[in-house]
């Protein structure tokens, strides 16, 4: 929810804070690994920098369209980053145990896990899962994770190495050029 009132006259509107699109998949073990780099960012950054969840579920993880799913349920909630950390934590336990696994998880954070039963079983997240897929393959996205900053696509899933650093690099940028 967002206040929508009116600034008073001769306020400046706030600039917009650079936007870090995070496609990942909650059943990929790479996208466990880039955890520490989207921390790393959150703390270095704070409330300047947006990190926008993206789902791209990969077909050769059976539970990750229903993961996708239930992050959705949990971004409902008010909680989509922390049941995001909480998944990719336990990979092998969602790969063992699917779609029950993923309600215990939304119960763990006192979230409505009667309501993530559900929102699994109606499906009412889907066209947002079926909407980002289509948008990640259309702009390239082949694995996971992978980062868009500025309009630039950065492949996680090839190697994380040295990719914060060029987040940051491009997100150094944008943030100065605001203050200029």
């Amino acid at each position: 929810m967002s206040d929508s009132s009116p600034a008073p006259a001769g306020t400046p509107a706030p600039a917009s804070v650079p936007v870090v699109e995070v496609w990942c998949e909650l059943q990929c073990p790479d996208c466990r690994t880039a955890l520490d780099d989207v921390r790393a960012l959150r703390a270095r950054y704070g409330d300047r920098l947006e990190l926008r969840l993206r789902h791209f579920p990969l077909e050769k993880h059976k539970h990750s369209f229903a993961a996708s799913q239930a992050a959705e349920e949990a971004a409902e909630q008010g909680q989509a980053w922390q049941y995001v950390e909480a998944v990719l934590g336990r990979v092998e336990e969602l790969d063992r145990r699917g779609e029950p696994f993923l309600v215990e998880v939304a119960g763990e954070l006192g979230l409505d896990a009667e309501e993530f039963d559900t929102a699994l079983i109606d499906g009412r997240h889907i066209l947002i899962v079926d909407a980002d897929q289509a948008e990640g393959k259309a702009i390239g996205v082949t694995g996971t994770p992978t980062y868009v900053v500025a309009g630039e696509r950065l492949d996680g899933g090839k190697s994380q190495e040295g990719l914060r650093e060029r987040i940051e690099e491009i997100v150094d940028r944008l943030l100065a050029g605001q203050d200029a």
